[in-house]
């Protein structure tokens, strides 16, 4: 008589350092868009969730942000919520950046997830620019911390994630799931959209000014089926930086605004018209009522 399969239903939490590559991952093993993405530091600002429903049960992610030492009001929050994620996770995937010589970060690491007890596992992402002899003493390493699992992955070529999610649902607990299948996140739509806009800021600008922008819609017009009207605003801290979002002759703001609608026309399957200002918010990043904003806005869905 065949075994009756065993449903397994759960959480995941990806943390790590800045730029390890958790959303990458995420994104990969949904093989669907739900992070933004980008060679910054601390892309991430939220607790992203995404759920994987396959045969074998629902397994769902929580990206994180990159801990990091927080200088901002907005940081500490951001390290609040990668512990919190900790915290509420059946599984914890430890992602570290393999291709950088370890150092403090990776020590603290180390040290900050030491007390959970979830099962974990170490995700030694991008060995694809590792040399296998450079490796080895880092998988060796590892596994004198209690890790469950160590695996080797490249987040960006896909190499091991296959066995990343064998690993993952052989930990996870046997459970119903939490979420309707059909669904790929609970994020609203609204936010995916603020965020996929200020991905594209980030892929436009440098120095400091990544760290210093946020993005919130303020408005969402339906105009039939076929187009919706979306008007956004972009942050700055200064008026140097909306000089610098802007560009000259509003070249910069223009090609933002080119790259983003394109991309949430493919996003929302429709036609987007797109309105972006970029408007100055001193020391929003300490504003306690634009991070509540911002703070509620993954989970908000009914923001008019």
């Amino acid at each position: 008589m065949e075994s009756e399969r065993v449903y397994k239903a759960g959480t995941v939490a990806l943390v790590g350092r800045p730029n390890a590559g958790k959303s990458t991952l995420m994104n990969l093993l949904l093989q669907e868009k739900v992070a933004i993405v980008s060679n910054k530091p601390q892309t991430t600002r939220h607790r992203l969730v995404g759920i994987l429903s396959e045969a074998e049960g629902q397994m769902i992610f929580y990206d994180t942000p990159g801990v990091h030492r927080p200088q901002h009001r907005m940081n500490r929050n951001m390290v609040k919520a990668a512990q919190q994620a900790l915290n509420d996770a059946d599984v914890i995937c430890l992602l570290v950046d393999a291709s950088q010589k370890p150092g403090a970060g990776d020590a603290f690491m180390l040290e900050w997830i030491a007390k959970a007890e979830a099962p974990k596992v170490a995700l030694l992402n991008k060995v694809d620019l590792v040399d296998k002899p450079r490796l080895l003493p880092r998988i060796a390493s590892y596994a004198e911390h209690g890790f469950t699992e160590i695996v080797p992955i490249s987040a960006l070529r896909a190499d091991g994630t296959d066995r990343v999610l064998e690993v993952l649902w052989r930990l996870l607990p046997v459970g119903e799931p939490h979420y309707d299948p059909e669904l790929l996140t609970i994020h609203p739509e609204r936010f995916l959209v603020a965020e996929r806009i200020r991905e594209k800021v980030l892929e436009r600008t440098r120095d400091e000014l990544p760290f210093s922008v946020a993005v919130v819609i303020d408005s969402w017009e339906e105009r039939g089926p076929g187009l919706v009207a979306i008007y956004a605003s972009i942050l700055a801290e200064r008026p140097g930086q909306r000089k610098i979002l802007l560009g000259a002759g509003g070249q910069q703001i223009k090609a933002i605004g080119t790259a983003a609608r394109h991309d949430l026309e493919e996003y929302l399957e429709r036609r987007v018209f797109l309105d972006l200002t970029v408007r100055v918010s001193k020391d929003w990043r300490e504003n306690t009522r634009i991070l509540s904003e911002l703070e509620r806005a993954p989970f908000d869905v009914a923001r008019d």
